[in-house]
């Protein structure tokens, strides 16, 4: 089968992961026929993807005409024939349970024809077991949606022991062709990739206070503040749902063994009943009590250390038994967990000799297995962490088409170096931007970051169309150099530093979308931009369409979009997407003045404030929530009596990021 033969998908369930998997995959075009037991369950689940359309449509995400057509695409069904009689694919979404799943997969396997694709959306339970009671275990394969799956990207498509390659490659194919970004998982593992490292991390923080090692509020302050994930480990445990952390952990107890025994402080909490916000308590109290209100400053360097360690170690087991490579684990984890970095580069950046250090002490300690380390994290410990080093043997990191420069106090600058192609963005440049945006992110004497283009002619002219045009017209090449680009480009924009975009010339199409990523912009007075695609048949592909319209709005994003138009660097300014215009000549000793003044900040309260201004950047309150946690940090830090000292001093600060 290939994608193009799938017309229609089949969803078992109609629960909130059953319809909002119906939704995305109705949006996308497909016809759907979404299946529950009762009239009532299914009703009400289709209630919700009407619910749900209309939001989206009121907050003008997608047209209504295209809510509509979704809502047409769908429909609610109970007899198990006539839903599923005709199905290209099959998306089961029941509840976990393997004897449940066991009676879907036995009626489905008499109704459904011989070309259709089982995946299910099981979240932790073996593919392979769940392969058994079908006729077809090469066209079965798991297909892992998070919740919930309208707003969630990542979908992870994992293989049981039978699973044909081709069925992997069509529901992997089809999870991008419906907008979400999949993730092969190549060996069925408890937890595959997401819930193998957050699940276990939850258990170690519910051991360090169940043996009195640490405080909840330590154990959240140190995840949320010091570790910098998006919420403390408790406070996820209650989002999520304990009763749901509990019974990975148990099903990964009883396949893996007692390194996953269960805390009984998470058993207890589930005995009773108080499974986090869903009961209005958990680890916090959130019907009588304040809720999940995490102090600033009680990190602990042990809590780190172990939990650090407890993400070493899955890892190291992922990559060793060849579940997943690190890139894999790195993107699936930011994509569904929200981490700002991906596990591998935390745990290579803590250092993996530290972190090895950190289980062999707590194994002698404590003599659990879950502290035994893995005999992979030995072997990476011993070269020095688990991505393979781009360096020279001196350490240095080797560029061709850019350059990494210091030309000032605290300023790290990346020269797009291809000037004789107008400083044009092949996909070897996006490598070596991701590269360099990582290096001087570990740069403990940077702290901004300038971003020029070599020569007078062009800051960056665009996309290197020869070069893509040489590869052939694909259309998944295509979509895949789309996301890479989206991604590097995205590195750029959640940078904790400042970032300076010094223009000289063309600022043209990609190289405008990367300008677009940047915190200011200054510009000399020849220079041009503009987003011509549209005149190529094409759209921006690189995040165009999505972060101009928050700089410059959304009537002048269009106007630039959709005219494909040349603009002068004073209108630009004037539409707000140029900060400052100067003189030809003076343009890189004033971007290189501002990237010094901004250098010299309060990193803590730059990184928090564009870490506070993306998050509200579609949800004003998640961004309320994150401004309101960083405000309460930056109260406890040096940085801020330095600032107040200068203040009343009348003097300048010299703030150091403490």
């Amino acid at each position: 089968m290939e994608l193009e033969d799938i017309n229609t998908v089949a969803v078992l369930g109609a629960g909130n992961m059953g319809h909002g998997i119906a939704e995305v995959v109705a949006m996308a075009g497909y016809d759907v026929n979404m299946r529950d037991i009762k009239e009532e369950f299914v009703q009400n689940g289709y209630e919700q993807i009407e619910w749900s359309l209309d939001k989206l449509a009121e907050n003008d995400q997608l047209s209504e005409e295209e809510a509509e057509a979704a809502k047409e695409r769908i429909i609610p069904l109970v007899d198990m024939e006539e839903a599923c009689g005709d199905a290209d694919v099959v998306i089961e979404a029941v509840p976990e349970k393997m004897e449940i799943k066991k009676d879907v997969y036995t009626e489905l396997e008499e109704v459904a024809p011989d070309r259709a694709i089982f995946a299910t959306n099981t979240s932790s339970l073996s593919i392979t077991d769940l392969a058994e009671f079908t006729d077809r275990p090469g066209q079965f394969c798991g297909m892992h949606f998070f919740n919930p799956p309208v707003r969630m990207q990542l979908v992870e498509v994992i293989s049981g022991g039978e699973t044909d390659e081709e069925t992997l490659d069509v529901i992997e194919a089809l999870a991008d062709d419906i907008g979400k970004s999949p993730v092969r998982v190549h060996k069925d593992s408890p937890g595959f990739i997401v819930n193998r490292v957050l699940v276990p991390l939850m258990n170690e923080a519910c051991w360090l206070v169940h043996s009195e090692e640490a405080t909840i509020a330590e154990v959240d302050s140190t995840t949320k503040y010091d570790m910098g994930l998006p919420m403390g480990s408790f406070e996820l445990g209650d989002q999520v749902g304990n009763d749901i952390s509990y019974h990975v952990l148990e099903y990964m107890h009883e396949v893996l063994g007692e390194a996953y025994e269960p805390c009984p402080l998470l058993e207890e909490k589930v005995e009773n009943e108080e499974l986090g916000k869903k009961t209005g308590k958990g680890f916090y109290d959130y019907e009588d009590g304040p809720g999940a209100e995490i102090p600033t400053d009680e990190q602990s360097d042990l809590v780190k250390a172990r939990l650090v360690a407890s993400m070493a170690n899955e890892v190291a087991k992922l990559i060793g038994n060849d579940v997943a490579p690190p890139e894999s684990i790195d993107e699936a984890t930011k994509l569904g967990a929200g981490f700002p970095d991906g596990p591998v580069k935390m745990v290579d950046d803590f250092g993996v000799e530290k972190a090895l250090e950190t289980l062999e002490e707590a194994y002698e300690e404590t003599g659990h297995e879950r502290y035994e380390p893995a005999d992979y994290l030995e072997e990476r410990a011993g070269e020095g962490g688990f991505y393979d080093s781009a360096g020279t043997a001196d350490g240095e990191v080797e560029f061709d088409v850019i350059r990494v420069e210091y030309p000032g106090d605290m300023v790290g600058q990346i020269v797009l170096d291809r000037p004789h192609r107008m400083n044009t963005i092949s996909d070897e440049l996006l490598e070596e931007l991701s590269a360099a945006i990582d290096l001087l992110e570990d740069d403990e004497d940077v702290r901004s970051i300038l971003i020029t283009g070599e020569g007078e002619k062009a800051f960056s002219a665009g996309a290197d169309v020869q070069s893509m045009a040489a590869g052939g017209a694909d259309p998944i090449q295509a979509q895949d150099l789309s996301k890479k680009g989206q991604s590097t480009f995205g590195e750029l924009e959640a940078c904790d530093m400042p970032v300076v975009a010094g223009i000289d010339g063309f600022c043209l199409g990609g190289g405008m979308e990367m300008a677009t990523c940047a915190d200011m912009r200054v510009a000399s007075e020849r220079s041009s931009f503009g987003q011509p695609e549209l005149d190529l048949g094409l759209l921006p592909g690189w995040g165009g369409t999505q972060r101009l319209k928050h700089i410059v709005g959304e009537g002048r994003a269009k106007e630039i979009i959709l005219t494909a138009e040349r603009y002068e660097a004073e209108t630009m300014e004037q539409y707000g997407f140029v900060n400052e215009v100067v003189d030809n000549d003076e343009l890189e000793d004033r971007a290189l003045e501002l990237a010094t003044e901004l250098a010299g900040g309060p990193p803590i309260a730059q990184k928090f404030t564009k870490r506070a201004m993306l998050a509200g950047r579609d949800d004003t309150e998640a961004g309320l929530e994150y401004e309101a946690s960083a405000f309460g940090h930056l109260m406890a830090t040096d940085d801020l009596m330095e600032g107040m000292t200068a203040f009343m001093g009348d003097g300048e600060p010299d703030f150091q990021g403490k």
